[in-house]
């Protein structure tokens, strides 16, 4: 059976998205192989008015949806860290959520540090690390750019592994 899983990375300037193919044993229930679609992100400016970045993100959402149908979605959980952007990322957030209930795909949502265990066995791994295990594991030749791209792709494994 084959899955493909969007992991999302969130924010209003930049949305990073992954999607990934998983190939599970159809008698096991367990993952066969695993490969990398595509990635990417959706940016906005700081030129642009509120709603407007929100429409584009909204936008480019469906598009993505539309394109690659994937089976479900997952992001990183908010957290807190500076109110005025966590503000901003909850907006984009809720964006992301609506597009994914209008498109009835279901969303799971992991801790930064369950997506790090996920990928290095350790819950506080740094950002090279995990660019690392995410290139090792997509059998990519390079570090999947910008960061945010590849912090998406890192979501989609830790949902893959988690919900086989």
């Amino acid at each position: 059976m084959e899955k493909l899983i969007l992991g999302l990375d969130p924010g209003l300037a930049v949305l990073g998205f992954g999607v990934i193919k998983c190939i599970y044993h159809p008698k096991k229930n367990k993952i066969d192989s695993i490969s990398m679609v595509d990635f990417g992100v959706i940016k906005t400016t700081k030129k642009q008015e509120m709603g407007q970045r929100l429409i584009t993100i909204y936008e480019d959402l469906h598009t993505i949806l539309n394109k690659f149908k994937p089976d479900f979605a997952a992001t990183e959980k908010l957290f807190f860290y500076r109110m005025g952007n966590t503000i901003l990322v909850a907006q984009a957030r809720g964006i992301l959520t609506l597009v994914l209930a209008q498109h009835r795909i279901p969303l799971t949502e992991f801790t930064p540090a369950q997506i790090k265990k996920a990928l290095t066995g350790y819950g506080n791994a740094d950002k090279s690390d995990m660019q690392q295990a995410v290139a090792r594991e997509l059998d990519l030749e390079d570090i999947a750019k910008p960061d945010d791209a590849a912090d998406a792709l890192a979501v989609a494994l830790t949902a893959a592994w988690l919900n086989s």
